[in-house]
């Protein structure tokens, strides 16, 4: 098991646009890949971006088996490796709710977000993945692909006054098992 460094919000590789996967099916995107869940679920991720832990691929992983601590009234996402995806938003319809990330420790921010799209892309032996999400699920997808064009979720907040530390927004929530 290899957990990573999680990079953090003011590191210059966060802003970078992420080249595409070309070899499917290697032993460097498997590699790639375990370490990316190993530290994603070392960390009570609900997502992780390759750019996140300083690779520069188009590669995200998110979701799991079971409730997420951080967000413990989520509903489960399937876990999911995803390889140069693209998400084509289904409609107009948009839906704020608050976002955390572990690249932006502590702190959790209200941000839009579309509310039922579609993500396309490819496991990591290049097979096809097509899918049709909303709500949390197409939430976590967006959240994770933007790191992959040089975004963070502070970027996209429009209300600051709903952007904030959690362990003051969030009483309750055990703050060390934050982003």
């Amino acid at each position: 098991m290899t957990v990573r460094q999680i990079l953090k919000m003011g590191d210059p590789r966060l802003l970078r646009v992420a080249q595409p996967v070309t070899q499917f099916d290697s032993d460097e995107l498997h590699l790639l890949i375990t370490d990316m869940l190993d530290t994603m679920v070392a960390a009570n991720g609900a997502g992780l971006a390759a750019p996140q832990i300083g690779e520069d691929l188009r590669v995200v992983i998110f979701g799991s088996g079971s409730p997420n601590p951080r967000y413990p009234e989520a509903p489960i996402v399937p876990r999911t490796v995803l390889c140069n995806p693209v998400i084509t938003p289904l409609g107009d319809a948009e839906v704020h709710d608050w976002e955390g990330c572990l690249s932006v420790p502590g702190l959790r921010g209200v941000v839009p977000r579309w509310q039922r799209i579609r993500y396309t892309g490819f496991d990591p032996y290049g097979d096809p993945i097509d899918r049709t999400v909303e709500d949390f699920h197409a939430r976590v997808v967006q959240h994770e692909c933007d790191h992959l064009d040089g975004k963070l979720y502070p970027m996209r907040v429009r209300d600051f006054t709903k952007f904030g530390y959690t362990e003051v927004l969030f009483p309750g929530l055990d703050a060390t098992q934050d982003d």
